[in-house]
């Protein structure tokens, strides 16, 4: 065997090797995607109600479909009477299995409470109003009662809906709004504050810092990317929500500005990097046909190299953006995780990450507390994607432009 022959072996085996890895790499990205979507979108062919129970009324009641939305109202009493859902004119009476008790004896339901199906169904029977939430094994032959079929969640209910309780009895509410503004929100606030410091911080170091001084500065902005998110969320507890409470004269200082601010200092390592980059790339004859035509260092900036920059910069914003979207920890420790929509950013907000990671350890396998979970996660995959697509977008036509 000839050394040559040996040379291109072992190169051809080196290759198949690389080439695996970048195959198993590939399926399993694929894979997880796949998963991801797998487990989430069976929610939209579900009811919102807990498998193992049903909603049952009095025969008589020509109501036969009702939402979750509706359903809530009617168990938080903020709907008294059937007349307001195209039903009779007859007030609503909740029943639950607690509430049994107030209409028979202990003695009539039974020691073992063998005798709770029939009075549940003859409780149904005789009170015209009735609305109860039994389970599914009280309903069998003779059972006096009718039930009545939840409307399965819909991707408009899911997606423009308000109210995030996905464990509320007897419906779970499922709308994610408030938590897709709030991350927005919070992202948005972030950018705002670490573009401009950033932006400073890149063009000090790329055009005015000596090495000296950018060789110091380099290494720890970079540094600041290493740091645990837990560790900012910390600095967050301690310093930065009291201070907001104190300044801004509020009941509680976890808000909507709390996350922006942590959120802003972890996404500056990323926007002051890949901006710094990037007005380095600025050909040196053009700065200094700027100068010698008389324009000061500043308008050099300004006019030359920040144009010519813009790309690069642009993508260190999105990135930047990217950054913030996806924190889970720090944002989780000081923004109140309230699933309200926001109106301002003193106001307590949750985000979506923040949602998942306190949310589903929580969720059964498989429920649908589990799979609205995994719809959150799709929709963090699809803003990242879009964000990353934007970045090779922006990327692809500032190396246009250079040719």
């Amino acid at each position: 065997m000839t050394k040559s022959f040996r040379k291109n072996l072992f190169e051809k085996i080196i290759e198949g090797i690389l080439a695996l890895s970048g195959s198993i790499t590939s399926l399993t990205v694929l894979l997880i995607v796949v998963f991801l979507f797998k487990e989430g979108f069976g929610l939209f062919s579900q009811s919102p109600i807990e498998s193992s129970y049903v909603l049952v009324v009095n025969k008589s009641n020509p109501i036969t479909k009702i939402d979750s939305k509706h359903v809530m109202q009617i168990f938080d009493q903020e709907i008294t009477n059937w007349e307001s859902m195209s039903g009779k004119k007859d007030s609503i009476i909740l029943l639950r299995m607690e509430d049994v008790s107030t209409y028979y004896s202990d003695e009539q339901i039974g020691e073992n409470l063998e005798n709770l199906p029939a009075c549940v169904s003859n409780l149904t029977d005789s009170l015209t109003g009735v609305i109860a939430f039994v389970p599914k094994t009280y309903i069998k032959a003779g059972f006096k009662g009718k039930v009545i079929e939840p409307v399965n969640i819909s991707g408009k209910e899911f997606f423009l809906g308000k109210e995030w309780y996905p464990t509320a009895e007897p419906a779970a509410q499922f709308g994610i709004l408030a938590l897709l503004l709030g991350t927005l929100w919070v992202s948005l606030g972030a950018i705002l504050l670490s573009l401009p410091l950033g932006l400073a911080v890149a063009i000090y170091m790329a055009e005015i810092a000596d090495s000296k001084v950018r060789n110091t500065f380099k290494p720890l902005i970079e540094l600041l990317a290493g740091i645990p998110s837990v560790i900012y969320g910390f600095f967050g507890l301690v310093v930065i929500v009291p201070l907001i409470q104190k300044v801004f004269n509020l009941p509680v200082g976890e808000t909507a500005l709390a996350g922006s601010i942590i959120l802003a200092i972890m996404a500056l390592p990323t926007i002051i990097t890949i901006a710094e980059d990037s007005l380095r790339t600025t050909p040196r004859a053009m700065k200094e046909a700027s100068l010698a035509l008389g324009a000061s260092r500043w308008q050099t900036i300004y006019r030359i190299v920040i144009p010519y920059s813009i790309s690069g910069i642009t993508a260190a914003a999105i990135l930047g953006i990217g950054r913030a979207i996806g924190e889970t920890m720090a944002v989780l420790m000081v923004t109140g995780n309230a699933a309200v929509i926001p109106h301002t950013f003193l106001e307590p907000v949750r985000t979506i990450p923040a949602t998942i990671a306190a949310e589903l350890g929580e969720s059964s396998q498989g429920g649908l507390h589990y799979q609205a979970l995994f719809i959150l996660g799709s929709i963090l995959f699809i803003i990242t994607l879009i964000i990353n697509l934007t970045v090779e977008y922006v990327s692809s036509r500032n190396k246009l432009a250079k040719r």
